[in-house]
């Protein structure tokens, strides 16, 4: 990495930073490693141990995970003191590819807000948008964000409308309208993002941001649904079509959350790569302190594919100081 993209990668740091702290947002600066982790199917962690110099019956050999997010220890730290958060640090993910968009350790942003939805956070993430541009890429990063629904982005771009073609039965026969050959006894959501992958997400406008708004509900994640219950309240953001943030209206119903982590945990427990603990008490979380759990709504978002996308760089590896596949 030369002195230039050194020295703006920096600025874009202290850009966020200084963001935030205007706002009076509080920074953390929670652990990379944990006992135990939010269960998602859809990652892979590392896995590491801690020894002790010696081993006691109280002290003894320990296993830690690295976290792919801040979300399991910043949702506690909510619980207890419900201020506006953000934190940027290092994450880590395995079991991907090294290369152009992916480095299995990255630098997250990840802020929260009270009294929000996902809405909100759109809003605000626009404005930091606005406040990390130089006047050299101000005109095709700069918001407003184009905004788009999942069901509308299926219908331009797939040819059909997801939320009928699920309804009547019939996701399978359009992936197979559109040359795609899923296997057999593929359930709705592997279906779904079969179909996404390969036909909407390459097909994102690439001019100007997209806010890709309420997935449908039969992806699992921890959002609040809509009303009628066929969305999430979620969005993706994509910048020249590339994945960079991903929100919620967070969950905050005790049971909901509960019933996410034991669906989520099963999976993992069957076809996880690196097998992690998972705290089966950490809906608790939402229902033991003196109030009940805030609403809010989190982001988080890649500070590698930001500062890629601000530089007008083609590969995360090219804003990475020391990228892994190099050594």
């Amino acid at each position: 990495m030369d002195l230039e993209l050194l020295q703006e990668r920096s600025r874009i740091i202290k850009t966020v930073r200084r963001f935030f702290d205007e706002q009076n947002y509080v920074e953390t600066d929670t652990p990379v490693l944990a006992p135990n982790l939010i269960p998602e199917s859809c990652l892979e962690v590392f896995e590491t141990t801690y020894t002790p110099p010696v081993e006691t019956e109280t002290r003894k050999k320990r296993t830690y995970f690295l976290t792919p997010s801040p979300e399991i220890w910043m949702k506690r730290l909510i619980a207890d003191h419900r201020v506006d958060m953000y934190q940027i640090g290092k994450c880590f993910r395995n079991g991907e590819s090294v290369g152009r968009l992916h480095s299995p350790e990255f630098t997250m942003l990840e802020y929260y807000t009270m009294d929000a939805n996902y809405e909100d956070s759109l809003d605000i993430t626009e404005a930091l948008f606005a406040a990390i541009l130089p006047s050299t890429v101000r005109k095709s990063l700069s918001p407003p964000f184009l905004r788009l629904t999942v069901e509308d982005a299926f219908r331009e771009f797939a040819g059909f409308s997801l939320f009928s073609a699920v309804e009547r039965g019939g996701l399978e026969m359009e992936a197979r309208s559109l040359g795609l050959d899923p296997p057999a006894n593929i359930g709705t959501a592997a279906l779904y993002d079969l179909i996404f992958v390969h036909t909407v997400e390459p097909n994102l406008p690439r001019d100007k941001p997209v806010a890709l708004m309420d997935y449908p509900a039969f992806i699992p994640c921890l959002a609040k649904k809509s009303a009628d219950g066929l969305t999430a309240e979620r969005w993706e953001l994509y910048v020249r079509g590339i994945e960079l943030a991903n929100c919620y209206s967070e969950e905050t119903a005790p049971e909901k959350v509960r019933a996410f982590f034991e669906a989520e945990a099963a999976v993992k427990a069957e076809r996880a790569l690196t097998p992690h603990a998972v705290d089966m008490d950490y809906w608790k979380v939402f229902s033991m302190r003196q109030k009940e759990y805030p609403r809010c709504s989190g982001v988080a978002m890649g500070v590698d594919r930001l500062i890629m996308s601000v530089t007008g760089r083609s590969s995360i590896d090219s804003v990475l100081p020391f990228p892994m596949r190099r050594f």
